[in-house]
């Protein structure tokens, strides 16, 4: 008798399809594509859609990713995507996620819609899922949010990353898990939806103070203090919003907290970094040329939430550098009279 073989079982009908052209989504493509999943993949930009079909790499973004054909189908036809697939991955920058969502013509409610988008909507001042909730009528248990430390570039060298799946239904961020089944990647599940969607939109704030401090010429003891100040007023604006039961030590919170403020390839430390070197706002994005999520973020925390100075005053510092035009050299000589 022939011995079986095991094979990995997907969720019935696992038609994935992803939204958005930039280098978290050419991860989140990778990833899956290496879990052999077939890809439905939307891009918005015609050039980019005819490159990718001819060159299977995005021109644009994780250049050295090239693509097996047979795993990917590029559509610049948002339409076509949402309705041939049942599990929709959104990796559209927050800035941009409703004028994309004002394109949809077809029902959202017997989806699974995955985030990985780390900011706050400015539209209607919503994280994904409440937004997805009210307009869609997405009943929550179809909502899953990725989180965690999980650099593109590190993700397209096939580093090892770790990933948090959260989702009221663990059923369903445990179908996701096994559709992201590779050597170079750790998944965890969770149920803390609200917590992890703010955590991951929090720490791009963060990763700009530290990009400040560090353009500032502040040192590795200035920067270790920053961020261990950080974590706690992310875990009291967590907490305010959303009371439960969380362990803001795990790497959904704090972990991604790290990366993001630490690592070379982190866009919000190096928006903050040009900041406190003295760049304005806008100079600083149009020499990056790519979207630092924690700068809107900074502004629409406070039209959301009225916060108490005290409780908050590294976001508040961030806030009034970026939008009062305060200076990054006194702001952060008064923030680090207040730091501990």
């Amino acid at each position: 008798m022939k011995p079986f073989k095991l094979s990995r079982v997907h969720p019935p009908r696992a038609t994935v399809g992803v939204l958005g052209g930039g280098s978290w989504a050419t991860a989140l493509v990778k990833i899956l594509t290496d879990s052999k999943i077939h890809v439905h993949w939307y891009v918005r930009n015609e050039q980019q859609a005819l490159i990718l079909k001819k060159t299977r790499k995005n021109p644009h973004y994780l250049t050295n990713v090239k693509f097996r054909p047979r795993r990917i189908t590029v559509y610049t036809d948002l339409n076509e995507v949402v309705s041939k697939c049942d599990w929709i991955v959104l990796a559209i920058p927050s800035a941009f996620l409703t004028a994309e969502f004002e394109k949809i013509q077809v029902s959202l409610t017997d989806k699974v819609i995955v985030s990985g988008v780390k900011g706050i909507l400015p539209e209607s001042q919503l994280l994904v899922g409440a937004y997805l909730t009210q307009k869609y009528h997405l009943p929550k248990d179809q909502f899953v949010v990725i989180s965690g430390p999980s650099h593109a570039e590190e993700i397209a060298l096939e580093r090892l990353s770790y990933l948090t799946l959260a989702c009221e239904r663990k059923e369903k961020a445990s179908q996701l898990k096994q559709l992201m089944q590779t050597s170079y990647l750790k998944v965890k599940i969770s149920t803390d939806v609200i917590g992890t969607e703010y955590a991951a939109t929090l720490k791009n704030i963060y990763a700009i103070a530290s990009g400040i401090a560090h353009g500032l010429n502040y040192g590795d003891n200035f920067q270790s203090v920053l961020i261990s100040n950080s974590i706690r007023e992310i875990k009291r604006f967590i907490k305010k919003i959303s009371p439960r039961k969380r362990n803001i030590d795990q790497s959904a919170y704090l972990g991604d907290l790290l990366v993001t403020a630490y690592s070379g390839f982190s866009r919000n430390r190096r928006f903050g970094n040009m900041i406190g070197k003295g760049y304005s706002v806008k100079s600083a994005q149009m020499e990056m040329n790519m979207i630092a999520e924690g700068y809107y973020a900074a502004g629409l925390i406070f039209k959301i939430n009225e916060m108490e100075k005290t409780a908050f005053p590294i976001l508040h510092t961030v806030y009034e550098i970026l939008y009062l035009k305060k200076d990054p050299k006194r702001g952060f000589a008064r923030l680090a009279n207040k730091l501990d």
